[in-house]
């Protein structure tokens, strides 16, 4: 199939596998991210590894696309069983008006502290502090909430890095972290968590397990809870979005602890969640897997951790120059 025409030249063909997965590949852009990937984020400046760096644990759980798309669904929903987190959210939030917009936003700022430069991802940090500020507001008992609450963002933080860790260990097959790289891990992303102002966020997975025991009196479903949640298994702007999703989402169930599920109406067996959900998410997985190889993004990150710092010109410690 003819792809463009170089200037003066003939027509530069590809192959047909080819063609198929840049058209993939710039489909999953376009929903996960939008349009523009604004590389300037991560493209510069030249040997800045960023918050963790292209060797830690954090770029290699953040990598994998199938297990942060299913990681991140359960995400949503274990969240949402926070009645003060959810109502936070149902407040203020435009995820019922424009969730593509949310999508693109969430995904945006997770891909900017994973693998964007120090200042993009101490700003996009920033940012949310600054939004969180202006976020308050009455739970349903009548009591005041903020969204800066220390408690409030490590459930939300704690929750997320969860189920990341959750979906990775489930659909990166060899590529399976030891016991010792989940530590690693947890350890790693509670930079982010504490960045943004959270308290007590666990940094293994014993303190992640006592965590979840300690805060799972607190969670029930709301009724804004069980909405936002039948609005995501239905998110999709496309037939095939749509199907995509519900595949996803059907995965993502089966990340959930034991007695988030019923809390939440999503009943699945164990048999359908391993032996049909399961197996269809590791499929569209590998075929995104595929699609994305080395992303734009993974690709301008890398580059420019690895490349050797810019030395101005007539500076450089051997010549004196000013810092």
């Amino acid at each position: 199939m003819a792809d463009g025409r170089a200037a003066g030249g003939p027509p530069r063909w590809r192959r047909p596998g080819e063609v198929l997965r840049l058209r993939l590949l710039r489909e999953i852009n376009s929903t996960v991210h939008g349009a523009d990937l604004h590389l300037e984020r991560y493209d510069r400046p030249d040997g800045d590894p960023g918050l963790f760096g292209p060797d830690s644990v954090v770029w290699r759980v953040h990598g994998h696309p199938a297990g942060m798309l299913v990681g991140g669904f359960a995400a949503l929903m274990l969240q949402s069983l926070h009645p003060v987190a959810m109502r936070a959210v149902a407040q203020h939030s435009d995820y019922r008006t424009d969730p593509v917009g949310r999508l693109h936003r969430t995904a945006r700022f997770v891909s900017t502290t994973t693998l964007g430069s120090s200042a993009a991802a101490e700003a996009a940090i920033a940012d949310v502090r600054r939004i969180h500020g202006y976020v308050r507001g009455r739970d349903a008992g009548g009591r005041p909430y903020r969204a800066d609450d220390p408690d409030l963002l490590c459930w939300v933080h704690t929750a997320e890095v969860a189920c990341f860790l959750a979906g990775h260990q489930v659909f990166a097959g060899s590529g399976r972290l030891t016991a010792e790289q989940c530590d690693d891990y947890l350890a790693e992303v509670a930079q982010i968590g504490q960045l943004l102002g959270a308290d007590g966020v666990p940094v293994s997975r014993a303190g992640l397990a006592r965590y979840l025991a300690g805060v799972r009196g607190a969670l029930r479903a709301t009724p804004e809870a069980l909405e936002a949640v039948v609005l995501l298994r239905g998110f999709g702007r496309t037939g095939r979005e749509r199907l995509a999703v519900r595949v996803l989402t059907n995965a993502a169930v089966g990340l959930l602890p034991a007695w988030a599920r019923p809390a939440l109406g999503v009943r699945r067996p164990w048999i359908v969640r391993r032996l049909w959900d399961r197996p269809l998410a590791r499929l569209l997985g590998a075929a995104m897997v595929w699609a994305c190889g080395l992303s734009p993004i993974r690709a301008a990150a890398t580059a420019r951790a690895r490349a050797r710092p810019s030395v101005p010109a007539g500076g450089g410690a051997a010549g004196g120059g000013a810092a």
